[in-house]
């Protein structure tokens, strides 16, 4: 059964339904299965493990926020270690995520969707019912799978702080 919330995040001036708990630092990364460009299947938790991930958790690569963050964070990669991975999630189709890369030029940053089963959204407590998008969210995993970074924006128009991720990123390692 999945937990229903109406008192996190707002759409507007009102609350949205919220599906999903929230994960907690300390605890095992949720894994969970998401779609590639060519719509085949990825679990990023599994694919990383041995590494640190950082997974960006946003809405739509078309809207100007999430567009800027997950540029950022392509910009950021650049400068990490091969031992950090970073990956972008979004309700996007798989087609419309390849386009954006495409044309925004992120090549090492991880894309994939949760718009099949929305697995993502919900392990995480990120799924916006009214929306089926996600809310802004960003956790690092360390080598063994354990969050060691969760940060949820209090509204989906806020900006994670890349500095912070970045050093619990590299303080996983």
């Amino acid at each position: 059964m999945t937990t229903v919330r109406t008192d996190v995040v707002k759409l507007f001036d009102t609350y949205a339904t919220l599906l999903g708990d929230d994960v907690t630092v300390g605890q095992q990364a949720p894994e969970f299965t998401s779609s590639d460009f060519d719509w085949s299947p990825v679990n990023p938790i599994a694919q990383s493990r041995g590494k640190v991930a950082i997974l960006s958790a946003v809405p739509s690569l078309e809207t100007s926020i999430c567009d800027r963050e997950t540029r950022r964070f392509n910009e950021e990669a650049a400068g990490l270690s091969d031992d950090i991975v970073i990956w972008t999630i979004s309700t996007d189709f798989p087609m419309t995520q390849k386009r954006w890369c495409g044309a925004a030029g992120v090549e090492r940053v991880y894309v994939v969707s949760d718009v099949l089963n929305a697995e993502f959204g919900e392990k995480y407590g990120l799924l916006i019912k009214e929306r089926r998008y996600l809310r802004r969210a960003v956790f690092v995993v360390n080598r063994e799978g354990i969050l060691t970074y969760v940060a949820y924006m209090e509204h989906l128009g806020k900006e994670p702080d890349y500095d912070e991720v970045i050093q619990a990123a590299k303080a996983a390692l």
